[in-house]
């Protein structure tokens, strides 16, 4: 990338400001020195990384990184036999390990709840540094001081005895009432690490011993008294022997480190990496930033609410979107505008999104990678290199032609401006005719009014015009896409002094075709409006539909806490019924047992008996009333469901009739059958013949009839009647009682498990429509996917279609539950089973029929 180029678009006062964020050393230097890139995969690897750092730090997780010094020159120290590491060199390695190793904690914690893919896989990356961080940490304190260690305690405890032996010495002169005269001072001062008396000149007889200075003023001598001069003396040794100890322990531990090096220069790369994603990621959340996504041929560049991250709270949020086959963006319009920001802000954020970091945007932004950029931004006019403005464009732009390739961003600002106007606008389409030919991605801004219309005639081309406030006669700073702009040049003078003399007569200048393309600017500009209003009418009603969607799934939500709330209510009603049951049958048979069996006792355990028989008997009878309500309720509602279509839906409305209507249409279409469906005339004639003979006869419950018991309507037979609406009623070689609602008569015969006739007639031609060799049932309610499952087995029926899948997903497992029993009870299912693991596993279904 061109460093002039990135240094006009303000692209390194950025990236310096995020390596602020960095809390490494090492991390800072790298992103001070990082360019954009141009490999689409590594741009969002980092961009990946810290969209997911900013996941983390938007938590209420601690930091997980913490700051280390720069250790990458220490690697090849270690590596030197014989070498020693500095105590402060060994801390910084210490901290790295420690670093290290919450980073990889932290991270690791928070990759499930969190969906940290790319860190988690990166802190893994890290070598194990436990080794290399228990020798460090055996030698030293956290805090990054030696420790305690057996050769140096013995040292340690010669040099405070000796420490405290001085002491006892100078406290000895201070405290000596003879000597106050002598004394500079009373408290002992440090002079080249001894411990001196500030004397007297003129006094400095009276203490033998060693001058170590004399003051200024040569008023005070500081002498080292005699008798603790051996003491310090042997406490200068003791130091030394202290020192060449920790020396000889950290050559030892430099070489223990050693292996180490290669492990240590492994990890510090990913260490930079989370460093710098994680920096941008936190400039990110404090400028409400988000990381654009990537484009394609039929995703093309689109900025969405931009803001340039140098104008802060000032900065007007613009919108940028081209459309599929647009590569020339032309931007026009009055000077101040802001026309040569728009076109900045498009680069700047272009380079910031290929160097990893996120723009001041909205969501929905795509930005392009490109392999270079070339500017002509500016005056560049030079009187050391003897160029002009108009030779300073020219040089620019021969630049660009000569390097740019189909990936290049060019950026040309007021071109065609600095010379005769004709002139400069027949350049400037000549030089936008070149660089479409290369199909390179050109920004242009300028005043021209032939290349508003060449932006209009070129189908590669899109106009965009800065905003105008004309009642205010200042620029509003907003960006229209698809409308060119008027320069408004003479309104802006007048705004900014110019004699209105001179304004009008500017006006008078103006010739009337360029006051007409004015006047279609403005129609232009106003059709732009008014689009803009209905955009926004249009999500505000979107967003009312939403609201309006989240009250109705919060109203449903309601509504199954209070089902569930009432049915806890039946259930503790019924408990304590038993309950209470329970006692008074207990307290029947204590007496019982207790006394004599009287008649007064039996007929109050009847009594009890029967109370408790007919409690059961109303309770049943208002459950059995509520039911044959819902029931109707619901019968009406699926007749309704049967006659209306849904509006979304290709299966025909079906309509379900009368046996005597079934029978009328059957009859009255034999005649109408071709003779390729005689079989077929046979079947349905037997069947009307079966159901004329059933309805002939009157089916009532009694001993010996047949019944059809529940949902799965099992064939049985009444053995006898139990009482309170209920039979006794074999089913096989087994018995039980059923209650009355729960069966249904048939006719003894043959064909028991068919006891009735509906005939479904299409009222809209499918005969088109084919099964689907995987039904999709996603979205769908429980009674849509049962229904759509349903149609898609008569289609594989009538067409002999024999394999499909089932895709239901996972989720609560309603859907998938559904689809189970349906295909379990249906006698065309040969087999069914759940997908492999890498199908789909248990939210897709095989199905293979007979």
């Amino acid at each position: 990338m061109d460093k002039t180029t990135l240094t006009e678009l303000d692209y390194y006062r950025i990236r310096d400001t995020i390596a602020g964020y960095c809390v490494s050393r090492e991390g800072k230097a790298a992103l001070l020195e990082r360019e954009p890139f141009t490999d689409p995969v590594q741009i969002e690897q980092l961009k990946n990384a810290s969209r997911e750092w900013r996941a983390y730090n938007t938590s209420t997780r601690s930091p997980a990184l913490s700051s280390w010094p720069e250790i990458q020159f220490l690697f090849q120290i270690m590596k030197v036999d014989g070498a020693a590491l500095t105590l402060e060199q060994v801390y910084a390695l210490g901290l790295f390990c420690t670093s290290a190793k919450k980073a990889a904690s932290s991270v690791l914690g928070a990759e499930t709840e969190l969906t940290l893919t790319c860190l988690a896989q990166a802190v893994r990356s890290i070598p194990d540094l436990s080794a290399a961080s228990s020798e460090i940490f055996r030698i030293i304190t956290p805090d990054g001081e030696i420790k305690e260690l057996p050769e140096l305690r013995e040292i340690r405890v010669r040099i405070a005895e000796l420490n405290k032996k001085i002491r006892i010495l100078m406290h000895a002169y201070t405290s000596d009432q003879k000597l106050a005269s002598v004394l500079e001072s009373t408290v002992p001062a440090f002079r080249s690490g001894h411990q001196v008396l500030a004397v007297h000149a003129s006094q400095r007889n009276r203490i033998p011993g060693i001058i170590h200075e004399v003051s200024q003023s040569g008023q005070t001598v500081y002498i080292e008294p005699e008798d603790s001069v051996k003491a310090s003396n042997d406490l200068v040794q003791e130091e030394f022997n202290l020192q060449l100890a920790i020396r000889t322990i950290l050559k030892r531990l430099t070489a223990a480190l050693a292996p180490f090096a290669d492990t240590f220069a492994a990890a510090l790369p990913v260490m930079i990496m989370l460093d710098t994603t994680c920096a941008a990621s936190r400039w990110g959340i404090e400028r409400n930033c988000v990381y654009a996504l990537p484009c394609d041929e039929s995703q093309p560049l689109n900025i969405v609410q931009a803001r340039h991250p140098l104008l802060g709270d000032k900065a007007v949020p613009i919108d940028v979107r081209f459309m599929p086959g647009k590569r020339v963006l032309i931007i026009t319009g009055p000077n101040t505008g802001g026309k040569t920001v728009t076109l900045k802000t498009i680069a700047l954020f272009s380079m910031l999104n290929q160097s990893g970091f996120p723009v001041p945007a909205k969501e929905g932004t795509r930005l392009p990678v490109f392999s270079g950029v070339f500017a002509d931004i500016g005056d560049g006019q030079s009187l050391d290199q003897s160029l002009s403005t108009f030779s300073a464009h020219m040089k620019n732009i021969a630049r660009a032609l000569a390097e740019s390739v189909s990936s290049s961003l060019i950026l040309l600002d007021e071109l065609g401006s600095g010379t005769d106007p004709q002139e400069g606008a027949a350049i400037g389409m000549a030089v936008l005719d070149t660089l479409i030919e290369r199909n390179a991605f050109v920004l242009v801004t300028t005043h021209q009014g032939v290349l508003k219309n060449y932006g209009w005639t070129h189908p590669t081309c899109i106009n965009a015009s800065v905003e105008f406030n004309s009642r205010t006669l200042s620029p509003t700073y907003r960006l229209l896409m698809g409308v060119p702009g008027e320069s408004r040049a003479l309104d802006i003078a007048a705004k900014s002094g110019l004699p209105a003399g001179v304004v009008s007569k500017a006006r008078s200048y103006i010739v009337n075709e360029q006051a007409d393309i004015s006047a279609l600017i403005k129609g232009l500009t106003a059709k732009h409006s008014e689009l803009d209003v209905l955009l926004m009418q249009y999500k505000r009603s979107e967003e009312e539909l939403n609201e309006r969607r989240r009250k109705i799934d919060t109203k449903d939500l309601m509504l199954r806490q209070k089902e569930y709330e009432l049915k806890i209510g039946s259930h503790t009603e019924t408990a304590q019924f038993l309950a209470d049951s329970r006692k008074q049958l207990e307290n029947l048979v204590r007496t019982l047992r207790e006394g004599e069996i009287t008649r007064e006792k039996t007929l109050s355990v009847k009594q009890y008996i029967a109370n408790l028989t007919k409690a059961v008997s109303e309770q049943e009878s208002q459950l059995e009333a509520e039911s044959a309500n819902l029931s109707d309720d619901v019968n009406a509602f699926r007749k309704i469901a049967e006659l209306t279509p849904h509006p979304h839906s290709s299966k025909p409305a079906k309509k379900r009739m009368k046996n005597a209507e079934a029978l009328k249409l059957v009859h009255e279409a034999d005649s109408a059958l071709p003779p390729a469906a005689e079989n077929r005339q046979k079947v349905v004639a037997a069947v009307t013949d079966s159901v004329g003979k059933g309805l002939q006869k009157r089916l009532v419950f009694k001993p010996g009839a047949s019944v059809l018991v529940g949902k799965e309507r099992r064939s049985g037979t009444i053995v006898s009647g139990e009482g309170r609406g209920s039979w006794l009623v074999q089913i096989g070689s087994i018995k039980i009682t059923i209650k009355q609602k729960e069966l249904e008569l048939v006719a003894p015969s043959r064909h028991v498990n068919t006891p009735s006739v509906t005939v479904d007639i299409a009222q809209n031609d499918g005969a088109g429509e084919r099964p689907l060799f995987e039904l999709r049932l996603l979205g769908m309610r429980e009674d849509e996917a049962v229904r759509a499952l349903e149609h898609q087995l008569d289609l594989c029926t009538v067409q002999n279609f024999r394999n499909f899948s089932i895709i239901h997903g996972k989720g609560s497992g309603i859907l998938q539950q559904a689809v189970q029993n349906y295909l379990s009870h249906y006698e065309g299912v040969k087999e069914f089973h759940f997908a492999p693991p890498e199908d789909g596993g248990t939210g897709k279904t095989y199905v293979t029929l007979r």
